[in-house]
C-alpha cells in the first residue's frame, strides 16, 4: 500500500486546529507538534486531537509494534541471535555499535530497540522471526488491522523507512495494546542497560532516549521516541497527568526537547487549564511543516 494512497484518504479531514477536551479552554494550549493526541489509558477515544487523522511517517515509534509482534509471537526471548548483515540496504542511516558476527539474546535486542531505539537490534528481531523477515512485517500489518489501525502501514521493523506511516489516533490504539505487556512497559522505561555480547565477547552501555523516564517530576510507565528527517521528532508515552495515566502521542516537532515541552504543556493544561507558551522557532517549524503536509495531501488528491 503506497503513501500516496494514505495521503489521499485524508483529504476529507484537513482541519488545521486541535479538537479539545470539553470544559477546557482551547486558547490556553499551544503545541509545537504538527499532530497530537491524548487519551485516558485503556480508552481509544481521544480527549484531545490535533490533526489526529493525518497520516504521517512515524520513524522509530514503529518499534512499539515491533516489540508487540515479538512478544505475541511466543519466540524464545532467551535465545541467542547472531548479528548478521542486512539483506537489503536501510532506507536511512542505520549506524550501529553492535558488531557483525557477534551474538546477544532476543530479550537484549528487544530491550535496546525499545529503550535506546537501536536500529540494528530492531532489524535483527524481524530477521530472526521464526517464520522469516517478510512474515514479521506481514504480522506487523496484520496486528495493526486487528487493532483497528486503519490508516497505518509498515514496511520495516526499525522505522528507518518514511513509508512506515500512521496517525496520532491510530497510535493511541497501539500504545494501549503494548501497555498490556509488562515486559514492553518495563524495557521501554529502563534508564539504562549494559549488554554483554559474545563471539567475540564485548559489552556496550546504552541509555534511554527519553529523559523524562529519569525525572522525579514525571511518572512515565511506557515510552518510545522517534526521529527521521521526514518524520521530525516524535514521542509516544504513558504518563500520569491530572491524577491518572494517559496515552500521549506527539508527531513531528522541531528538536529533541520540543516533544518533551509539549508533554509538559499538555500535563499543565489538564491539571490547571493553562498550557504555557511555545518557542517561536518551534512554532514556526510547526506551521511550515503543517502547510507542507497539507499541500502534499491536496496534490496527491489532485486538488
Amino acid at each position: 500500500m503506497s503513501r500516496i494512497f494514505f495521503w489521499a484518504v485524508l483529504i476529507g479531514g484537513l482541519s488545521m486546529g486541535p479538537v479539545y477536551a470539553s470544559g477546557l479552554d482551547e486558547s490556553s494550549l499551544q503545541l509545537a507538534s504538527v499532530s497530537a493526541a491524548v487519551a485516558r489509558l485503556g480508552s481509544d477515544e481521544p480527549e484531545l486531537l490535533k490533526r489526529g487523522d493525518w497520516v504521517m511517517p512515524i520513524a522509530s515509534i514503529t518499534k512499539v509494534m515491533t516489540a508487540l509482534v515479538v512478544i505475541e509471537s511466543g519466540a524464545d526471548l532467551d535465545a541467542w541471535l547472531p548479528v548478521v548483515p542486512r539483506a537489503t540496504p536501510a532506507a536511512a542511516n542505520a549506524y550501529s555499535r553492535i558488531r557483525l558476527e557477534s551474538e546477544a539474546t532476543r530479550r537484549d535486542f528487544l530491550h535496546l530497540a525499545l529503550m535506546s531505539s537501536e536500529n540494528r537490534a530492531a532489524y535483527l528481531l524481524a530477521r530472526h522471526h521464526p517464520e522469516g523477515y517478510d512474515a514479521f512485517i506481514d504480522a506487523m500489518n496484520a496486528k495493526a488491522q486487528e487493532l483497528g489501525m486503519s490508516n497505518t502501514h509498515f514496511v520495516d521493523s526499525t522505522g528507518l523507512s518514511s513509508s512506515n506511516v500512521s496517525t496520532a489516533r491510530d497510535l493511541i490504539k497501539l500504545v494501549n495494546a503494548a501497555y498490556k505487556h509488562p515486559l514492553i512497559r518495563d524495557l521501554s522505561i529502563s534508564p539504562g542497560k549494559w549488554v554483554q555480547f559474545r563471539g567475540p565477547r564485548y559489552g556496550l552501555q546504552y541509555g534511554n532516549t527519553n529523559p523524562l523516564v529519569r525525572s522525579s517530576r514525571w511518572n512515565v510507565s511506557l515510552s518510545k521516541t522517534g526521529y527521521l528527517d521526514a518524520a521530525g521528532r516524535c514521542l509516544v508515552m504513558v504518563a500520569e497527568m491530572d491524577g491518572e495515566p494517559r496515552v500521549v502521542v506527539l508527531l513531528d516537532s522541531l528538536g529533541t526537547r520540543t516533544p518533551l515541552g509539549d508533554a509538559g504543556r499538555i500535563r499543565r493544561w489538564l491539571e490547571t487549564g493553562t498550557g504555557g507558551s511555545v518557542a517561536v522557532g518551534a512554532l514556526n517549524y510547526e506551521r511550515e511543516r503543517a502547510a507542507e503536509r497539507e499541500l502534499a495531501i491536496q496534490q496527491s488528491a489532485g486538488l
